[in-house]
């Protein structure tokens, strides 16, 4: 009596796992800065990001979306067809680069590189201000040269 009970409880937990297995959302993972193609159904017309500060997309044709990691976390994503009604769900788990990021901790201030393959700096989220400041002031005078060219004309 006592192993059919265990049985029974076993095949209804199961069950119940494998119910909760079917309804979870399938996870997306996407690099921070990184763009990522995903389809949904095709008769997706509006798309809704939980928190667009973790994830931001772009619905092009077919269900296409163009998925855009921009800061570390977990958010959800829902499909909506023209009459409002959800018709796919997925989370999108926003990750760091790995294989070809350093981190430098130097007591609490991190600092990142990347290194494909010579290490050069490259501010991060969860880098010390100071770093990131630095790093990221540096592109944008870099980027601003750049547009303007060295003699401060537009380049065209």
């Amino acid at each position: 009596m006592v192993a059919i009970g265990l049985l029974a409880s076993l095949a209804w937990s199961w069950s119940a796992d494998a119910m909760e297995a079917a309804a979870a959302p399938d996870v997306v993972p996407v690099m921070v800065d990184n763009a990522k193609l995903i389809r949904l159904p095709e008769k997706t017309q509006t798309v809704v990001v939980g928190n667009p500060l973790i994830a931001d997309v772009s619905l092009q044709r077919n269900g296409v979306v163009i998925l855009t990691g921009k800061s570390f976390g977990t958010t959800n994503l829902i499909a909506l067809d023209a009459g409002g009604a959800m018709i796919a769900e997925s989370l999108i788990r926003v990750e760091a680069p790995q294989a070809s990021t350093i981190t430098v901790q130097r007591g609490l201030d991190r600092e990142s590189y990347s290194c494909t393959p010579n290490c050069q700096p490259s501010a991060q989220l969860g880098d010390s201000t100071k770093w990131f400041s630095e790093v990221s002031g540096q592109a944008d005078r870099r980027r601003s040269l750049a547009a303007t060219g060295a003699g401060g004309m537009p380049n065209r």
